[in-house]
């Protein structure tokens, strides 16, 4: 399942800024903390990664029973 969000731009004297906010329940499945530092990655033009600088052992996914 995706997460839809929209991109903000912010237009100041001296620069502009995009924005794109990470949903919670995103950051809460990743387990993002506070403060940590992640990269995005151009893959190409239609995929953009998001990779956390220091890597963390991975989850071990939950098989969902139907």
């Amino acid at each position: 399942m995706g997460y839809p969000v929209k991109v903000q731009k912010i237009t100041r004297p001296k620069s502009t800024s995009y924005y794109a906010h990470i949903p919670t329940a995103v950051v809460e499945s990743m387990e993002i903390q506070k403060g940590e530092t992640v990269e995005w990655i151009v893959e190409d033009r239609n995929t953009l990664i998001l990779r956390r600088s220091k890597p963390r052992k991975p989850m071990a996914l939950r098989h969902l029973e139907k």
